[in-house]
């Protein structure tokens, strides 16, 4: 793997987040494939689609900083899900995946999000991995503000995102539809950071 493979291993109390692997495929089709998992992320795929689509899903951009990272318990290894920094699209359904270039950050808003195995739901995981990627995007990398968006009835994210520190200032475009914009800047962060620890479930 790369040399910078390591620094990108990111580890909170319960979770290891690693990049995601070509041989995560297995996984993915889990995930992707559940109903409950896919309505909020554009809809079920197929599993020949998975398969077509992992290896452009493990590019990493901007030396590693921009990517999907891999969730999983820190002392079993099971795999609870992804979370990722990513550009976020305006008049596209889905990520360009040609802005992702070693070496390169993005230009644009990058965004940070997440998706879980519903076996992993409701336990604060996703929380813990979003603090953790935002502490990484702001201590190890130049971005200044980062993103999110959401359906508008998506209560559990919403409250994911508020426990990550950020806000909705409005609506924005992206995803080609009109959509929640949520940010946080790396000065909200710091500031965030100095408070006593917030309970995460």
């Amino acid at each position: 793997m790369p040399d910078h493979a390591n620094r990108l291993v990111l580890l909170t109390d319960r979770l290891r987040l690693r990049p995601l692997e070509e041989t995560d495929v297995e996984f993915a089709v889990e995930v992707l494939t559940n109903r409950a998992v896919s309505k909020y992320i554009g809809g079920l795929m197929s599993e020949q689609e998975i398969r077509r689509d992992m290896k452009v899903w493990t590019r990493r951009g901007s030396d590693g900083c921009i990517g999907i990272w891999n969730i999983s318990d820190r002392e079993t290894k099971e795999p609870y899900g992804d979370v990722f920094l990513l550009p976020i699209p305006t008049d596209e359904d889905d990520t360009e995946w040609d802005k992702i270039q070693p070496g390169l950050m993005p230009d644009g808003d990058v965004e940070v999000g997440y998706i879980l195995n519903e076996s992993a739901w409701g336990k604060g995981y996703a929380t813990e991995a979003c603090r953790r990627l935002l502490r990484f995007a702001f201590e190890e990398t130049p971005l200044l503000e980062v993103v999110a968006t959401l359906e508008d009835e998506h209560e559990a994210s919403k409250n994911v995102l508020t426990k990550s520190g950020l806000r909705c200032r409005g609506r924005r475009q992206a995803y080609a539809e009109d959509m929640p914009d949520w940010r946080i800047s790396k000065a909200e962060w710091v500031a965030l950071e100095a408070r006593p620890a917030q309970n995460l479930e």
